[in-house]
């Protein structure tokens, strides 16, 4: 029968060496029983996977269980398991890839011949790709790519795009600052980016009208990693700025731009939002390309898009004219447009990935989908 945790009423220190005992060793029997790699898949899975493996139980049912007194010595004991665990299924596939080897060498002879082991060539990871793919789009448009800084100052990070001091939306922003800058001026403090903005400052501050540029790279914000958030992840800005442009000119682009990406059979629609930075302002949805809109999917409702039949995708509006006067632009002979969009979130999209982590934690199996 396979081993399944028990759950602990006692958790005196002989009732856990018993536990301990047990699961020791139904591990080496189940160790033992591993005779292939599928065998083995299915043991580590089995043991160590994140959600239901058998470590993650002890978490739940001993240590998080256990009452105060007796948390520490539990938790020394999970930690011991833990690492006796991996210690098992890394010992377990060593074992089953040597027997593996020992017979195929046995089995056949070596031939000096034959030409050597080729080095199978890398592919682009799915954020860069996904990246690429969008910066290509916009160059077809016209645009050209800007690039900035990861460590910004306040002043292009937040003043010079319209953020006043104690404005509230700097604390949805959740910065995080470079240690030791207390001394300084508010505006010279250094952060490190949370938006690819600065760099529409810093493009205006040595270019004149028309100005049409894409500006990627990576971002940080004091976000707790989970599913859909990430301490670290990439954007990519646009602005375009010159006579006579329009909200439509924005409609247009970004029309076109979603398309190109997921379809043309993709809609979009703007509704009212808010940016310091813009005015007016919007955020942009695309009609859900898992029910193709209709909000339903396989008899039920689409999760992908709760049923709505329309995915938010980035912000975008109208540069405000106050952002003008930090660039000495005239904003009287001037209009221009700002959009801003998540490159893992259009990767999540175009290529069903569940957990935004899956991205950052270098995974092969995972990687290798995308080669």
């Amino acid at each position: 029968m396979p081993y399944t945790v028990p759950k602990l009423s006692d958790f005196s220190a002989s009732a856990l060496d018993s536990a301990v005992r047990g699961l020791l060793s139904a591990l080496e029997q189940e160790s033992a029983a591993a005779g292939s790699e599928n065998d083995w898949k299915a043991f580590r899975d089995r043991w160590m996977a994140r959600k239901n493996g058998i470590l993650t139980q002890l978490n739940d049912l001993w240590l998080k269980a256990a009452p105060r007194d007796a948390k520490r010595d539990v938790g020394q004991r999970v930690n011991e398991l833990k690492t006796k665990v991996e210690q098992t299924v890394d010992a377990t596939l060593a074992r089953i890839q040597s027997g593996a080897s020992s017979g195929k060498l046995a089995a056949e002879r070596l031939d000096v011949t034959l030409p050597g082991i080729r080095r199978p060539i890398g592919a682009e990871h799915p954020v860069i790709k996904t990246m690429n793919e969008i910066i290509g789009v916009f160059r077809n448009l016209g645009y050209s790519v800007e690039e900035g800084p990861e460590i910004e100052t306040d002043y292009y990070n937040f003043e010079a795009l319209n953020f006043p001091p104690n404005h509230p939306a700097r604390d949805t922003q959740d910065t995080l600052f470079i240690a030791g800058q207390e001394s300084k001026e508010l505006r010279d403090r250094l952060l490190l980016r949370t938006h690819t903005s600065p760099v529409q400052i810093r493009t205006m501050q040595k270019m004149k009208p028309p100005v049409r540029v894409v500006c990627p790279g990576k971002v940080h914000r004091n976000d707790a990693a989970d599913a859909t958030h990430s301490p670290i992840f990439h954007q990519i800005e646009g602005l375009a700025v010159d006579t006579n442009i329009t909200f439509c000119d924005l409609k247009g682009t970004l029309d076109h731009a979603m398309k190109a990406l997921f379809g043309s059979s993709v809609k979009t629609r703007f509704y009212p939002s808010f940016f310091p930075f813009t005015e007016p302002s919007a955020d942009v949805q695309i009609s859900c390309i898992f029910c193709d809109g209709k909000g339903t999917r396989d008899g039920g409702p689409c999760r992908n898009c709760k049923a709505s039949g329309w995915i938010e995708l980035l912000g975008c509006g109208m540069v405000d004219p106050n952002v003008y006067g930090f660039v000495d632009y005239d904003a009287t002979k001037i209009s221009g447009f700002a959009f801003g969009m998540g490159v893992e979130r259009i990767a999540i999209l175009k290529y069903g990935v569940d957990d935004i982590q899956l991205f950052f934690q270098g995974d092969v199996r995972f990687l290798e989908q995308f080669g």
